[in-house]
């Protein structure tokens, strides 16, 4: 399946603070420690019995959330630590860390998987034949997957979370895992042994896909990458309609877990006074922290149409005699 965009806008731009997101991720995160604990348990537990190691290799896969709900729960709580000396912006990037250790998790887990499944399809003639509850289980850990990953990612859209959305789409990568394994467990019954460790083969290609996809964007966003333009034009649009502002330039941006920081220059009348041009640019500061979702904007103060240090006009070459 395609490593899907982290995108974290829903319908509803009502602001959420801090207290509101903790408690939805520790509440989602909750549900899924119960569902990954039984499913788990479940999968390991029959495919042992019944001898499938495409279920044995999904019921891993379940266990490898539990993990993961672990590491969220823990950032959901550091994340919301107020600044401090050491960390004059925040604990935000606690969320990002957990998303690139989530991306780590799931790229280790589908590596093992991968071993696991290489080992079995060297000595074909041994794998045994599956036993009907294994498909039984596959399916039910299927439904449940796909409802644990619907209820994750309207909570996590909802609260404008990417460590929840990762999370999320952790548990599709079960669902869709779950599928594959039942596929393989079919083939398996009707006289086709060599269907089942594949089936494990390719769940285990899924979550090491996903794993790098969602470790290598939390990287860079670890490496201070800027928002997408759209948001940069919205927040370009708040600074430049705040009364006194007469234009705006030099615009940049860098994530903090899912807040951003930015900085900008703007131009005011060159004939105001420094305490005027100082209270333009806190207006525009104000404005953009209000309407989006900014943690902090550093602005800059230019002289509006006039040449400034940081803008020397260009000296036209002397010609030549």
């Amino acid at each position: 399946m395609p490593i899907p965009t982290i995108n974290t806008e829903s319908d509803d731009d009502s602001p959420i603070s801090p207290a509101e997101r903790s408690a939805a991720a520790s509440r989602s995160t909750w549900v899924s420690v119960v569902v990954n604990v039984l499913l788990s348990t479940a999968q390991i537990v029959v495919g042992v019995l019944s001898k499938s190691q495409g279920l044995i290799a999904d019921g891993i896969h379940s266990l490898s959330d539990l993990v993961s709900d672990f590491v969220v729960l823990l950032a959901s709580r550091h994340s919301q630590k107020d600044a401090d000396e050491d960390h004059p912006y925040g604990h935000q990037r606690f969320e990002t860390a957990a998303s690139l250790a989530l991306g780590v998790i799931l790229l280790a887990v589908g590596a093992g998987m991968l071993w696991s499944a290489a080992v079995k399809l060297e000595n074909p003639e041994a794998i045994p034949q599956v036993h009907v509850v294994a498909l039984w289980v596959a399916l039910g850990a299927l439904v449940a997957k796909e409802l644990l990953f619907r209820y994750m990612l309207k909570v996590a859209k909802r609260v404008k979370s990417s460590m929840l959305v990762a999370n999320a789409w952790h548990a599709r990568s079960d669902a869709a895992s779950s599928l594959v394994v039942s596929v393989g467990i079919v083939g398996n019954l009707l006289g086709y042994p060599i269907l089942d460790p594949i089936a494990a083969l390719i769940v285990g290609f899924m979550v090491a896909k996903m794993g790098w996809g969602f470790g290598w964007d939390a990287l860079h966003d670890l490496m201070d990458r800027a928002v997408d333009e759209a948001e940069t034009a919205a927040i370009r649009s708040t600074i430049a309609d705040t009364p006194g502002v007469k234009a705006v330039h030099d615009i940049r941006t860098r994530k903090m877990g899912d807040m951003i920081v930015a900085d900008a220059h703007i131009e005011v009348d060159a004939q105001l006074t420094v305490e005027a041009g100082h209270d333009i640019a806190v207006e525009a500061r104000r404005r953009v922290m209000q309407r989006h979702r900014v943690l902090n904007l550093m602005t800059h103060v230019d002289p509006w149409k006039r040449p400034d240090l940081d803008h020397p006009v260009a000296t036209p070459p002397t010609a030549q005699p």
